[in-house]
């Protein structure tokens, strides 16, 4: 019989702005944020509870932030801290398993299936050795998969853990909101809203033939999503799939001409990044993308062009011709090949010519 897994998410609270707070310990109090100044277009990258009590959150614009709280104290990104501390928490990671997959600095999947201890005494351990470390607090999920241990995480914010047990699944995915889900975005959830359907347990009374027709595949993988199944592995190393450089403006790109002109210093910044970046995974295709003064956003990408200034100059013209509207943000990025394909490819050349 086959070992059941455990699997711990561990999410830090309020990753950025706690740092903060804990440098500067006359903020303990105040509402912080940290990301760019409202006078510079700036966007708010989090933010930490007191502030979010005023409806404050993540990815709002910094002006928007301050109307709604005139003394929130804005803390500038410190991006190498940020990185400091998060590799100090993945090295007690590292105590414990190999198997570690980061979504981001501040939070990753651990895999402990391999420990003959349980995982929430794991799992409350690691929080508290990153409280003695950092002065940080963590949160953490625990469950037999990623999808489970993810949401349970977010159960006992801030500073506490939840663990989902199997005898528990079923009651826990009842009454689950189907935005919940891995794999939900906000079309899916807006789709799924006009069919009926809000929480995981009315959309189990869903046949697979049903929901592949409106989802195609993911109709499939729903059918068992909403069951709490998901056989998906902790992933230790992450294939890069694209890379991108943007700008937010404080002034408006109103013309073509303007925003082909910027997107000549960005090319650049991205050329700089492929070039410290060294893959030698081919770029199948470019991409461009903007961000409108109403903070719509539209991108466009190709496949087959060269990487040069002129291919994403281009794509730029056929976006304005589009939508000639002023932009706020502008973009240009690449994506790699997928290696598995690439691996796959080359056997097959290799049978056919060899």
């Amino acid at each position: 019989m086959a070992k059941q897994r455990q699997i711990i998410h561990i999410d830090m609270d309020c990753f950025y702005a706690a740092i903060e707070v804990r440098d500067h310990p006359q903020l303990r109090n105040e509402p912080v944020a940290v990301g760019g100044r409202s006078s510079r277009r700036g966007v708010l990258t989090t933010c930490n509870y007191k502030a979010r009590e005023f409806g404050i959150r993540s990815a709002m614009p910094t002006f928007q932030a301050m109307q709604r709280c005139p003394h929130l104290i804005v803390m500038p990104v410190r991006s190498e801290v940020y990185q400091k501390e998060s590799r100090r928490i993945r090295a007690i990671f590292a105590d414990y398993t190999d198997l570690i997959e980061p979504l981001s600095l501040d939070e990753a999947y651990l895999d402990v299936s391999h420990i003959d201890r349980p995982a929430a005494e794991i799992a409350k351990e690691i929080r508290a050795r990153i409280k003695k470390t950092t002065g940080l607090n963590a949160s953490a999920g625990i469950a037999a998969n990623k999808m489970l241990a993810k949401i349970a995480s977010d159960w006992k914010k801030p500073n506490g853990q939840y663990e989902v047990r199997d005898d528990q699944v079923s009651e826990f995915m009842e009454d689950l909101p189907v935005s919940k889900i891995w794999g939900v975005g906000k079309k899916a959830t807006k789709r799924l809203y006009s069919m009926g359907i809000e929480t995981c347990g009315q959309l189990q009374l869903r046949d697979r033939p049903e929901l592949q027709r409106h989802f195609g595949k993911f109709g499939l993988e729903l059918y068992n999503l909403a069951r709490g199944l998901d056989d998906r592995e902790v992933v230790s190393h992450r294939i890069r799939k694209s890379m991108s450089c943007e700008r937010t403006y404080a002034q408006d790109l109103d013309s073509l001409d303007e925003r082909q002109q910027h997107a000549a210093e960005i090319f650049q910044e991205l050329s700089s990044d492929l070039a410290r970046f060294k893959s030698d995974r081919p770029i199948v295709k470019i991409f461009v993308k903007c961000k409108y003064s109403d903070f719509t956003r539209s991108s466009i990408e190709r496949s087959g062009l060269p990487f040069e200034l002129s291919s994403f100059q281009d794509l730029l013209a056929e976006s304005y011709q589009r939508r000639a509207e002023p932009i706020r943000l502008l973009g240009l990025g690449v994506r790699f090949a997928d290696p598995q394909r690439q691996a796959s490819t080359a056997e097959q050349l290799q049978f056919d010519w060899g």
